[in-house]
């Protein structure tokens, strides 16, 4: 896959590489503490999806400027707040193979890690006079923590439908990546219409993004940076579960739901549930699901002139869903 990941950065290679120098520069500070866990958050960065969101869509429609670096930068700044602070609420000890922020240094200074992150990207977007595109990604903000609040709500009754599953992951995973795209194109464009078709395409592709996800939780764990049945231990409804819900006898449901509500951490009976979506064809639905929303994704992105960075675009829609973590 590493190769797959560098055909897509090529076009975009020089600004990733300014953009980790201006990332660095922009979470520096002089509180020692704070300073160690930034640098720990660095260190253990992911696979750099989000940044190659924001400066492929910038090049699909003109030059990368210092507006997209902002964009980039104030993304990957809320992005991280959010993992933080997700991790505290999740009672997360690992993410991507590292312990957890709260899991090092207690949940108190992780939620204020959290917010120290959030105001230097309110600050980034204030000092640089880039108030569309921190409407932008404050929408996104605001998407996440209503689709977080929302699937706990649900969680509690394990009510969660079809509709409600696809608001959730709209508003939780969708809306950032949709952010990414829109900023991105924003950056370099005032054509708002340009500006709208990538916040679509980002949304499309964000769902498809989680679905991939949904689907990991029912794989091995080696590979993924998180457990196998962790979602189901967590009382998330995840789409593969959803469908099979429907499509079992009543009794069969009753388990199910049982399992989830009070045996989530009976490894057996989590087995059991994870078999039982597998043989029901929920992991097959999902991915026809899955295979839905990217087709949709590119229908939009054929409708724009051919380029490399368009071409690499499509590359990171497909590794999106094929990724093997």
């Amino acid at each position: 896959m590493s190769a797959i990941v560098n055909k897509i950065k090529a076009p975009i290679e020089t600004e990733l590489t300014l953009f980790e120098e201006k990332f660095k520069a922009s979470v520096k500070t002089e509180v020692a503490l704070l300073d160690k866990i930034m640098y720990y958050i660095i260190k253990r960065k992911g696979k750099q999806m989000r940044p190659m969101f924001v400066f492929l869509s910038a090049k699909t429609f003109g030059e990368v400027n210092d507006n997209t670096y902002t964009a980039a930068s104030l993304i990957e700044l809320l992005h991280t707040a959010t993992l933080v602070h997700d991790d505290v609420v999740d009672d997360a000890n690992e993410r991507r193979g590292y312990f957890s922020i709260n899991a090092l240094w207690k949940n108190k200074i992780a939620v204020l890690v959290g917010d120290y992150l959030l105001s230097q990207g309110l600050l980034l977007s204030v000092e640089n006079n880039q108030f569309q595109m921190l409407k932008i990604v404050s929408r996104a903000v605001r998407d996440m923590s209503e689709g977080e609040l929302l699937q706990m709500e649900k969680a509690r009754r394990l009510d969660i439908t079809e509709e409600v599953y696809f608001d959730v992951i709209r508003k939780k995973t969708a809306s950032l990546i949709a952010a990414c795209c829109a900023s991105g194109c924003q950056s370099v464009t005032s054509n708002e219409d340009h500006v709208e078709k990538m916040r679509q395409f980002g949304d499309y592709i964000g769902v498809a993004f989680q679905i991939k996800d949904d689907i990991f939780d029912y794989g091995t764990s080696e590979k993924i940076g998180k457990p196998t049945g962790i979602d189901i231990k967590e009382k998330k409804m995840t789409l593969p579960l959803i469908y099979t819900l429907n499509n079992v006898e009543k009794k069969v449901k009753k388990r199910i739901i049982n399992t989830v509500k009070n045996h989530n951490t009976d490894k057996i009976r989590v087995q059991e549930v994870i078999e039982l979506v597998i043989s029901t064809g929920g992991i097959k639905y999902a991915e026809e699901q899955m295979h839905f929303y990217k087709d949709k994704a590119l229908t939009i992105l054929n409708q724009f002139p051919e380029s490399d960075a368009k071409a690499s675009l499509e590359l990171l829609v497909n590794y999106s869903i094929e990724r093997d973590k």
